[in-house]
């Protein structure tokens, strides 16, 4: 197991729901890595802002992974001055681990192939691996440039991925949990449970502090 291997997932996770955790948990026995991080956000740039706070969301994470050793949640996105800039993110990582870590960074395939839309994206593989999460049957149809970007550095090779600290971009295709957190919101403001879809220390966690418009209807759900 590759214990000098720094992996993280970021996003919203508003909330985080099995489906992320399913995935960062199959990465992690891929890739035969010790830990991966899940990484709230707290304003991202490229998409609307979330319901919750970034410590609320924060919260439900370290509660969504604190009896699986395999996953940790990190709250330097959270607690940081600034937007939620991959590139600052990346940057900071590689300040704590030097040059020589390899770092890779779980994307799904629509994150992927916006890569052109964000702040200084053409520097991301000087900083990490990406690894990329496909779904069964996906159509790839990136643009010039993305097609570009996977002729380059696209590997297939885990072992030979790993011996580099950055600059390789692997797909792995994998068979997610149809759950999304949009549908898990709109579940619990309209009065329904999203138990099975969330870890129940999430649950209990969005009751308890009334997130999501949860109502008093919601009781015992």
């Amino acid at each position: 197991m590759s214990e000098s291997v720094k992996v993280f997932m970021g996003g919203t996770f508003d909330p985080i729901h099995n489906g992320h955790l399913r995935t960062a948990l199959e990465i992690q026995q891929w890739l035969g890595v010790r830990q991966v991080t899940l990484m709230p956000s707290k304003a991202p740039v490229h998409r609307q802002q979330p319901e919750r706070s970034g410590q609320q969301r924060l919260d439900m994470v370290r509660l969504a992974v604190a009896d699986e050793p395999a996953l940790v949640a990190d709250e330097r996105e959270v607690i940081s001055a600034n937007a939620s800039y991959t590139v600052l993110t990346l940057e900071s990582f590689r300040r704590e681990l030097g040059r020589q870590v390899p770092v890779c960074m779980i994307l799904g395939m629509d994150a992927y192939l916006s890569l052109p839309q964000w702040d200084r994206w053409f520097e991301l593989l000087n900083l990490c691996h990406i690894v990329v999460v496909k779904r069964p049957g996906w159509i790839y149809e990136p643009c010039a440039q993305m097609q570009q970007i996977s002729h380059e550095h696209e590997i297939d090779d885990v072992d030979a991925m790993l011996q580099k600290p950055a600059g390789h971009v692997i797909f792995r295709e994998l068979t997610p949990l149809g759950i999304s957190a949009t549908q898990i919101r709109e579940l619990i403001s309209g009065g329904q449970s999203p138990r099975y879809l969330i870890p129940d220390a999430v649950w209990n966690y969005i009751k308890q502090n009334r997130l999501y418009n949860f109502e008093q209807h919601n009781e015992g759900k």
